[in-house]
């Protein structure tokens, strides 16, 4: 099995503080994780004043604060992504980021991102999907909320825009790229699906996870996980069932307030999770059902041979009572006992002595 990707989301939990931020990615990388992901985004150009919080940023923020206000408060600085993403190749995990507008979306590209993480709040957001998807760089897109039929859309848009199509830009041509097995096989080599639920934290009775094969299934498309779970118990849960990404709210501190942080893990819990997750991938192994090695030495121990029940004499011609199975193995196979019986002996047995 292919390793799991696992991104470290800090999202906003850096509170606005680009100490925190540090922290952030320093706790990723000792956790294990590979990348390490931000949101980066003008709260002006995400929201407007009349935009409500939504109840799970109710409970977890200052009540009275409107969400713009609120995003204005955790916006992380264009002029600071250049010094964290240095800091996180230092330390060895990718830097990602989350675009929620246009200008963020292009300012990640120029910095040199290759692959760039769409929320589900944007999922539906086809002129932001059009603009990344001609840049060319590699999209990880989560599926909250949605419908097939919404993100069967998102993906017409997407294998239009990855294929350069030069037409006007319509729900028409999205459909007939979708249809296209050329701009389809274009889009394939570029789109990594996150199956998610968009609630902080998620129920797990809300997770859904067998959603991932009716993904697989309807889009053929690679399926990883993002997880909003507390714990490390549904992620792990993804890995076993074939997620190829899986994303988790990091945080320095659960109990902080903030619109992410109870949905989140902590760096030593995350750590854990990311040990929990490798063991995993290595006990779902090849798929081939053959002996493995650290079993074979017990083969003979645990299996059984043919033996003789009683003692026989050379020329007898053995009866159904006159075998037994008893270990150990490695003799004739209990399974050639219709073979045994009625031929004669060539020479003589002791009970218990394994038959030739």
């Amino acid at each position: 099995m292919s390793k799991t990707l696992i991104i470290a989301e800090a999202g906003v939990n850096h509170d606005g503080s680009i100490e925190k931020a540090r922290e952030l990615i320093e706790g990723a990388a000792v956790a294990g994780a590979d990348m390490v992901k931000f949101q980066t985004f003008s709260a002006n150009a995400l929201a407007t004043a009349a935009a409500p919080k939504a109840t799970y940023q109710q409970r977890s923020t200052d009540i009275g604060e409107s969400q713009l206000a609120m995003l204005k408060r955790l916006e992380l600085p264009l002029e600071q992504h250049a010094g964290l993403k240095a800091f996180a190749e230092e330390r060895g995990v990718t830097f990602l980021s989350t675009p929620f507008d246009s200008q963020s979306a292009q300012f990640l590209i120029n910095l040199g991102l290759t692959t760039l993480k769409i929320g589900s709040g944007d999922m539906t957001n086809a002129p932001l999907l059009l603009e990344i998807a001609r840049s060319g760089v590699k999209l990880i897109l989560s599926t909250g909320m949605a419908r097939l039929a919404e993100i069967e859309d998102a993906l017409g848009v997407l294998a239009f825009g990855y294929s350069g199509l030069e037409e006007m830009p319509s729900r028409r041509a999205f459909a007939e790229s979708w249809a296209d097995p050329a701009c389809y096989a274009t889009m394939r080599g570029k789109v990594q699906m996150l199956h998610c639920t968009t609630e902080y934290p998620c129920p797990p009775e809300d997770a859904n996870l067998s959603i991932m094969a009716t993904l697989r299934s309807a889009f053929g498309l690679p399926v990883g996980f993002s997880d909003h779970c507390e714990g490390p118990a549904v992620s792990v849960a993804a890995v076993a069932l074939g997620a190829t990404v899986i994303e988790k709210h990091i945080t320095l501190d659960r109990a902080a307030l903030g619109p992410d942080h109870a949905a989140s893990m902590e760096p030593d819990s995350f750590g854990e999770m990311v040990r929990q997750i490798r063991t995993v991938e290595r006990a779902l192994g090849d798929g081939r059902k053959v002996p493995r090695p650290s079993e074979t030495p017990n083969i003979a121990v645990a299996r059984k041979s043919l033996v003789a029940s009683n003692d026989l004499a050379a020329g007898a011609i053995v009866q159904h009572s006159d075998v037994t199975c008893k270990r150990p193995g490695g003799g004739r196979a209990p399974i050639e006992l219709w073979d045994v019986v009625g031929t004669t002996l060539q020479r003589p047995l002791l009970a218990g002595e394994a038959f030739d």
